[in-house]
């Protein structure tokens, strides 16, 4: 019996050309979370920073580009490798967090929505195909991934493009330390739907979804600058509490997601998930493997760019994805049977997890 399901038909990512080293922080002013200045020295900050986070430098957009020419930019690579014709798209699912930002500003602009504006600097005109955004903190682009299988399995569309798109260096404050994190970038995939044997699925096996937004809610949020005189809005981050929610939940999800596809860690050929931090990662998936009996993995299998790239939130996974296929992380390019497990965490908190073997 066939059921349909999807294939990636092309990748696209748009990786920043200006490089950001954390020498780059040592003229700013830091503040800390008690709104005191900083006493010891920037380069003594940035230092700490790194030996904690892992991150050396980050890619940050040049003046005048927005995330959405970002996003226009890495979906028009995809669709030159999945060398189809931009019209037969029937969805365009744009994941970010803060829309379009000035550089030097912090005002988000999502008036049209992000998918409308990459819609129309793809300069598509079919009415048929329906641009929308989604917003769900860093893990925006997998949810988006999902809602697309939905759409294909359905049988109603036949082709989707998934972008994930932010430039959320914009949005930090220059007196945080936190702030130092993020980065830009985008990332983009084209999914078909494809008919397969049902004794035989690819696509996406399982997929796994939570949202914890009580406590937690608060651990990523906007608040005002740590330093008093500074107008605006920024993104504030409870570090702790962040930390201690992805090291606790992102394993549980993917081994919990792994066990809903009736697979195990050792049918898994690689790992994408969300950086925003070295350490944090190297635990997640420290702690997935002891949750299936093993006391450490190979570190070849969760291919690592946070250290030059830094945290672009919904940009991440599709660019990570992008890099994979295109060759550029070692030989960890996926063929036809492999099997790659993408996880996220972010703001809400949220956290996501999908099983995709590719066809």
């Amino acid at each position: 019996m066939k059921k349909l399901s999807s294939k990636i038909l092309g990748t696209g990512s748009i990786v920043p050309t200006i490089r950001k080293a954390n020498s780059g922080f040592w003229q700013n002013e830091f503040y800390g979370k008690d709104l005191k200045k900083q006493t010891k020295t920037n380069e003594n900050i940035t230092q700490k920073f790194e030996e904690v986070a892992g991150i050396k430098a980050r890619r940050v957009a040049k003046v005048g580009t927005k995330a959405s020419n970002l996003g226009a930019a890495a979906a028009q690579l995809a669709i030159e490798d999945a060398n189809i014709d931009p019209e037969t798209l029937d969805y365009i699912i744009v994941a970010h967090n803060f829309g379009d930002v000035t550089s030097g500003g912090i005002q988000s602009d999502i008036l049209p929505n992000l998918a409308a504006k990459v819609k129309q600097q793809l300069g598509i005109k079919k009415s048929s195909c329906v641009a929308y955004d989604i917003l769900f903190g860093c893990p925006s682009w997998i949810q988006a991934f999902i809602q697309a299988e939905y759409y294909l399995r359905s049988g109603d569309v036949q082709r989707i493009l998934v972008v994930g798109a932010d430039t959320v260096s914009r949005m930090t404050d220059p007196h945080d330390v936190d702030g130092m994190l993020f980065a830009d970038g985008a990332g983009a995939v084209v999914v078909e739907a494809i008919e397969v044997e049902e004794e035989n699925p690819v696509g996406i096996l399982a997929h796994l979804t939570v949202s914890d937004c009580v406590e937690e809610a608060d651990y990523l949020k906007m608040g005002d600058s740590l330093n008093p005189d500074t107008e605006g809005e920024y993104i504030r981050m409870n570090g702790r509490g962040v930390f201690k929610y992805a090291v606790s939940t992102v394993p549980q999800a993917m081994h919990d997601c792994l066990a809903k596809a009736n697979l195990t860690i050792d049918d898994v050929h690689c790992f994408v998930i969300h950086q925003a931090n070295l350490k944090m990662n190297k635990i997640i998936m420290k702690r997935l493997y002891e949750l299936n009996g093993r006391d450490s993995y190979p570190e070849e299998m969760m291919p690592m760019v946070v250290q030059e790239l830094g945290n672009s939130s919904a940009a991440t996974i599709p660019t990570v994805l992008d890099m994979i296929q295109k060759g550029e992380l070692s030989d960890k390019k996926m063929k036809s049977g492999d099997i790659m497990v993408m996880a996220s965490v972010g703001a809400g908190m949220h956290a996501n997890c999908v099983v995709y073997k590719f066809p």
